[in-house]
């Protein structure tokens, strides 16, 4: 085999690692390298030959992440229409993701220090622009601030994705469930409102 050949396979077989080791991370936060090994079919010193550690694994899984991420947003077409059609386009778009970002979020290290990873900063300023746009277009309250309702999706697609992989609510019901809670919030719309005293 060609240095050229080899490197593509190189290549192809740490994709292949890579998506394996979210599959099951995304099911089970705690498995160890062993098991990452196993589920990816190949053996603890070739996983260590790709990732020297669960720490290199991880940063791997957070630019995977992060580049699937920036992926839907430029599907989604944030710019174009309704900001809050925008937003249902956005969840849509960046579902099959959603098991990774809830297993990057709990993933404490990458966001203290400063290797902080500036794919995050990208992200949340799109997004903090969509929410902006949608507030000074009328469509979104506007005592909520941009950042909160950032921070609040990714909960959200977080919570979402755990309920589902965990059976608690069906897998076609995510994005309405997101979008609608995230929209709508959780108080019904001819509800009476208790004045606060």
């Amino acid at each position: 085999m060609s240095h050229m050949g080899y490197a593509c396979l190189m290549a192809l077989d740490r994709d292949h690692v890579l998506r394996s080791a979210a599959a099951l991370l995304t099911r089970k936060s705690t498995a160890t390298m062993d098991e990452v090994a196993k589920a990816a079919g190949i053996s603890r010193a070739t996983l260590h030959r790709h990732f020297a550690g669960r720490d290199a694994l991880v940063r791997a899984l957070e630019a995977l992440g992060i580049a699937e991420c920036e992926a839907a947003l430029d599907a989604a077409r944030l710019d174009e229409g309704p900001a809050g059609e925008a937003v249902g386009r956005l969840v849509r778009a960046i579902e099959p993701a959603a098991g990774l970002l809830a297993f990057l979020y709990t993933e404490n290290q990458l966001f203290e220090g400063e290797e902080q990873n500036q794919g995050w900063t990208r992200l949340d300023e799109r997004l903090t622009n969509l929410f902006r746009r949608g507030q000074e277009s009328g469509e979104f309250r506007i005592d909520l601030t941009p950042a909160w309702l950032t921070e609040a999706l990714y909960g959200l697609l977080a919570s979402a994705a755990w309920a589902v992989t965990e059976g608690r609510v069906a897998g076609k019901d995510f994005s309405h469930m997101v979008v609608e809670l995230l929209l709508g919030g959780a108080r019904r719309a001819n509800a009476p409102r208790r004045e606060e005293s």
